[in-house]
């Protein structure tokens, strides 16, 4: 067998398979052999077919099997050894003249080859890295925030912001009165911080036990069957026979008291004994903060940094014949009248996952088990951080990150997250960073813009 190659351009080249009769005839024998050791015909048993009978029947498409497949790992076997950079698959050319009854068959496919090209990441080019700055105010907001996640609920004397009230709702008639037969809630308990409407919200505001207030439960939540058939205790199917004005007699009033700076809380929100004053308290949390926005800034460079790269490379020059027979090989939907659109569409991506794959190589980015764990641990320790759990063990923490990577759809996203953290990481340490601080509403900006 005779592989060749010929460029016939930067992005395109042509690979040859010269194919004898001696490079697949003892193959053909061997499988036409199983096959008359293994299948019965009329009149004969296996492995009693005459071999004629089973070369008549079974020769042509034995053959035509086993070409087909030594041609097609001559030209992998060639692309991989060669390490020639294919895009798309392979393509047979229209010109090829294949006779099954001939000895020897010479093929041609046409291959895509990935242009070469520089990826200009060094200190000649600037990107842009925002960090923002965390005032005062952030602090505060964040602290506020915390002392009422750790506050305790307790028997308040009137309704604030924040308030549950129990008590009785009444209906009422059309003159304010008790309505015979009307909804009656014994236990009934509400949220106003929670009411759709700021009018109905401040009714309860201010009231203390043993106060009426007079209410439209539908107006609290614009008329939602589910919240409505809640607060009343009725069907969803009822409400809508139950929208006017009730009276809610103020039994119980729950408020809450926001913790106090004091050693419990410190350790509840940050563990045992890592803070021991309100001063070291701010402190911490500013550095949480920092730490919190710095993932914005980097997620923010990698955009940047991605359109300062695209523009510096510039367009490439792609085999987009083959990428566009290779998209529609691989989508069914896709068709000679919609092709062109949707190439048009992917092709930035195209480019910089090119584009991508060129750094990697440069930087010479390999991703390890470890590197795996601790983006897993940056994961799980996100995610319980959103329930206010800022301080997790180390090993509850390495447990979770491995369940995280038993399921392989997680772990192949987990893998793709550390390949784009460490080339971002590289990339930021090569070219030229030009640092600016901004609020965070200047931050928002830039996506907005």
């Amino acid at each position: 067998m005779k592989v060749d190659y010929a460029k016939i351009d930067d992005v395109n080249g042509e690979i040859t398979v010269t194919l004898e009769e001696k490079d697949y005839a003892d193959k053909v024998k061997k499988q036409l052999k199983e096959i008359g050791k293994n299948h019965a015909e009329p009149g004969f048993r296996p492995g009693h077919v005459p071999a004629g009978l089973i070369q008549k029947k079974y020769g042509t498409a034995v053959k035509y099997d086993i070409i087909n497949k030594e041609v097609g790992n001559a030209v992998f076997d060639y692309i991989k050894e060669n390490k020639l950079h294919v895009l798309g698959n392979p393509v047979p050319q229209q010109g090829n003249d294949f006779d099954i009854n001939a000895n020897e068959f010479t093929l041609k496919f046409k291959v895509g080859i990935a242009p070469e090209f520089e990826t200009k990441v060094n200190k000649d080019l600037t990107v842009p890295y925002y960090t923002i700055k965390v005032t005062e105010d952030m602090i505060n907001n964040q602290a506020e925030q915390l002392t009422r996640r750790y506050g305790k609920q307790e028997p308040g004397d009137e309704v604030d912001a924040t308030a549950l009230v129990k008590g009785v709702i009444t209906e009422l008639d059309e003159n304010g009165q008790p309505k015979e037969g009307g909804v009656v809630v014994e236990s009934a308990i509400v949220a106003p911080q929670y009411f759709k409407s700021e009018e109905q919200r401040n009714l309860f505001l201010g009231k203390k036990v043993g106060d009426v207030v007079k209410f439209n439960p539908a107006a609290t939540c614009d008329g939602n069957a589910t919240e409505m058939s809640s607060m009343l205790n009725i069907d969803k199917g009822e409400v809508d026979s139950h929208k006017g004005d009730f009276n809610f007699d103020i039994k119980e009033i729950i408020v809450l008291k926001p913790a106090e700076y004091n050693q419990e809380f410190f350790d509840m929100v940050f563990g045992p004994d890592k803070v021991k004053s309100e001063e070291e308290f701010r402190a911490e949390l500013k550095k949480a903060l920092e730490e919190g926005l710095a993932n914005d800034s980097d997620y923010r460079f990698t955009i940047d940094a991605r359109k300062a790269i695209q523009d510096a490379i510039g367009e490439l020059n792609l085999p987009t014949e083959i990428l566009k027979d290779f998209l529609k090989s691989q989508n069914e939907a896709l068709n000679d009248e919609n092709i062109d659109e949707e190439y048009t569409r992917l092709l930035p991506e195209l480019q910089w996952e090119l584009e991508k794959e060129a750094i990697a190589s440069e930087l010479d980015i390999k991703v390890e088990e470890e590197d795996l764990m601790n983006t897993a641990r940056r994961i799980a320790q996100s995610q319980f951080a959103q329930y206010g759990m800022n301080s997790v063990p180390a090993d509850t923490l390495d447990r979770y990150a491995s369940d995280i990577l038993k399921d392989q759809k997680a772990r192949n996203q987990i893998y793709n997250q550390t390949v784009d953290s460490k080339l971002f990481n590289g990339v930021r340490a090569l070219v030229n960073l030009e640092n600016k601080e901004v609020s965070v509403e200047e931050f928002n900006d830039l996506f907005r813009n």
